[in-house]
């Protein structure tokens, strides 16, 4: 998503900065303008904006936590959008404006498609100042970047548009496993599910992945599905919610894992949930 964002961003003539853990990965973005930073702190004190795309929590601890990086945080904006718990977002925009820098959290929904045309869907939490501030950055990302509320409550969101993704994924697998074992025409029970209120775009996105057995290129991966689930499940058992359903997904999901499936898209929770047939 990264790598996406930033295509987008130099698309539109802005100067960015890049810095990755694997340097190797900004060699494509170098060749279409984007100029690299060595370490964190050298692309910190290079921006006013810093969007920081990281898989969890430990590593934008690992990236942003050092002195040598806080130090350089006085007087620019932080935009974290990847998906992080709230009790994680909260810390870290203390953490940030504690170096005198400014927080916003802007989670996305959609994939590198969505992101090189500028269609992501932008849930935002923090200040109505600091979203205000970084709204024309954010309408490049997003059509209509939405403020949800206060920081922590965008995250909150995230999470509950990536528990609907393994919830339609999960649900939409065993019915059209349960179809195909039976030998019905699954052109017959697609017809009928699109003319159904039962019916969502995403099953038709992924319906050739789970035909096909082909869940390579991911845009997201089970792995990072898992690590969704289960910041989903932890935030729900602290507020006292059933989360039976939300341990058997990330059951699934483990399972995946343990056959080596981590980097498979997310869809292939189709195959770990036919195991048996």
């Amino acid at each position: 998503m990264g790598s996406a964002i930033a295509r987008r961003l130099l698309s539109q003539g802005q100067q960015v900065y890049g810095w990755n853990r694997t340097p190797e990965k900004g060699e494509p973005l170098i060749a279409l303008g984007l100029r690299w930073a060595e370490t964190p702190a050298q692309l910190v004190a290079a921006v006013d904006y810093c969007l920081i795309l990281l898989s969890d929590a430990q590593a934008i601890a690992d990236t942003l936590g050092s002195e040598t990086v806080l130090n350089q945080l006085q007087g620019r904006t932080c935009l974290q959008m990847g998906t992080i718990a709230p009790d994680q977002s909260r810390a870290l925009a203390r953490q940030i404006e504690g170096a005198g820098g400014r927080y916003l959290e802007a989670p996305v929904l959609g994939s590198r498609p969505e992101a090189e045309a500028g269609k992501l869907l932008i849930m935002a939490g923090g200040s109505k100042e600091t979203f205000d501030q970084c709204l024309p950055l954010l309408r490049w990302l997003g059509e209509a970047p939405c403020r949800v509320g206060s920081v922590g409550q965008g995250a909150v969101v995230k999470l509950a548009m990536n528990q609907l993704i393994a919830g339609l994924t999960a649900s939409f697998s065993l019915s059209l496993g349960l179809v195909r074992a039976e030998g019905v025409s699954v052109e017959l029970f697609m017809d009928l599910l699109r003319n159904s209120a039962l019916y969502a775009p995403t099953f038709d996105k992924k319906l050739q992945k789970y035909l096909n057995s082909t869940y390579g290129e991911a845009n997201f991966s089970l792995k990072h599905l898992r690590k969704d689930v289960h910041l989903f499940r932890q935030v729900a058992e602290s507020l006292g919610m059933d989360i039976a359903l939300l341990t058997a997904l990330e059951q699934a999901c483990d399972r995946g894992l343990a056959r080596g499936l981590a980097d498979q898209d997310y869809s292939v929770l189709y195959e770990i949930l036919q195991r048996n047939a």
